[in-house]
């Protein structure tokens, strides 16, 4: 079982959250890839395999005891979703991931509201998949996709958002937090500028979701994607938030069972929502497992989650610009990073700088991070990305920053070893 609350208080002692975690324990290793996914504890393993050894039956599909108990899990984690970012339960749709439900909200919102002429917006600092879906929607439908630029700290300036808003603008689709920057955005005001021209307002919360408070409701968004498994719960599961009344008027993206109330040969009629959009045999253990971890993190608190990530980032961002020739990228203050710290070391391939680190048993990611479009705009091939989570410790920053400072001298710049 997972650290009980009484103990969790005892932070900054870490080591008593980090043993919930099984793979920390593994020969030292720093994973420092949290943006990419994150770690699970022992509780979300459990509750997984609890329910694949003991009510392991198809949801919705069967009178029988266990059955019946897989339906109620399943809908007890769509709750629990809900609560996480305060909607309604029959406004969560399970999806596989983030990127799934992105392309759910592309494909169900074109065929509602995209006709041919129409704009939609997005930005050149979006992950792929809240690009893509947008321009294979705008191929399909003889519509076009319009990019905002960020500002050099990586925030989206909501002047510019007002400037490029026309009559023909019918969607508006930005991430909340960039995955390269780690930049929070003005969500609220952003869907209000897209609001008040009468467009719909997506917001990719990917990043978001995990590291900060979500109030849907406060924010106003129309639809918010997010992935379980970048916020402690299994692979596989993912939400896509949707307000009831869009939903309803929305087409399935896909069909098949579960999704229908009759079907005869010459009529469907679908289910309501959520379930219009959850087609065949769902991740049931996927989705009971994801609401353990959406009660780890709220036991957790996810103010003092935000207060430690921050820690965090403040050691990495301040040691960084301390060492010559690493370029930060986007903004100087730690406080914009949000655990996402990104950069390049002068004449040394972000692959050789992944590999050094990893020799040291540190693990970070390098190359473009799913998002060419923005390399391309501040004119770098390629970067290398450490990312926090809450369970790391300031000595893994240290360390961090020791083999960092390090990288040069050990590509054979004689000038440079700072070890």
């Amino acid at each position: 079982m997972c650290t009980e609350w009484t103990e969790m208080a005892r932070w900054p002692d870490i080591e008593n959250v980090r043993r919930d975690f099984p793979l920390l324990k593994n020969a030292g290793i720093a994973y420092l890839d949290n943006s990419a996914t994150s770690q699970k504890p022992l509780c979300v393993l459990e509750k997984e395999k609890e329910y694949y050894e003991n009510y392991n039956a198809n949801p919705f599909r069967g009178l029988y005891g266990i059955s019946v108990k897989a339906t109620d899990a399943y809908e007890e984690a769509r709750a629990a979703a809900a609560e996480f970012i305060h909607a309604a339960p029959e406004e969560i749709i399970f999806t596989r991931n983030a990127s799934e439900s992105l392309n759910l909200a592309a494909y169900s919102l074109g065929e509602l509201l995209i006709r041919e002429g129409d704009e939609i917006i997005t930005s050149v600092a979006e992950h792929h998949s809240n690009l893509l879906p947008w321009q294979q929607l705008a191929a399909r439908k003889g519509a076009s996709v319009r990019y905002m630029e960020p500002e050099a700290d990586g925030s989206f300036d909501p002047e510019k958002l007002r400037e490029m808003m026309n009559d023909k603008v019918r969607i508006v689709s930005l991430t909340a937090m960039s995955n390269l920057f780690g930049t929070l955005n003005d969500v609220k005001t952003l869907a209000k500028i897209a609001h008040e021209s009468g467009s719909v307002y997506i917001a990719d919360g990917a990043q978001s979701v995990p590291h900060t408070v979500t109030d849907v409701k406060e924010l106003d968004v129309d639809m918010i994607a997010f992935s379980g498994h970048k916020m402690l719960g299994p692979m596989g599961i993912g939400v896509l938030y949707g307000k009831k009344e869009l939903l309803e008027k929305m087409p399935p993206f896909l069909t098949g069972g579960e999704m229908i109330t009759t079907v005869t040969l010459e009529k469907t009629v679908y289910a309501p929502v959520p379930h219009k959009f959850e087609a065949g045999t769902v991740n049931a253990g996927g989705a009971i497992a994801f609401a353990e971890a959406l009660r780890y993190l709220t036991k957790t608190g996810l103010k003092r989650i935000e207060e430690r990530e921050k820690m965090l980032t403040t050691l990495a961002v301040e040691g960084i610009k301390k060492i010559p020739n690493v370029l930060l990228i986007g903004s100087e203050r730690p406080e914009d990073h949000h655990g996402i710290v990104t950069f390049k070391i002068e004449g040394v391939h972000p692959h050789d700088v992944s590999s050094i680190f990893s020799d040291e048993n540190i693990a970070v990611r390098a190359g473009h991070h799913c998002a060419q479009p923005l390399h391309r705009f501040l004119g770098i091939p390629s970067t290398t990305r450490a990312s926090f989570m809450f369970y790391n410790t300031e000595e893994e920053v240290e360390r961090f920053l020791h083999v960092l400072a390090s990288i040069r001298g050990r590509m054979g710049y004689a000038d440079e070893n700072l070890l």
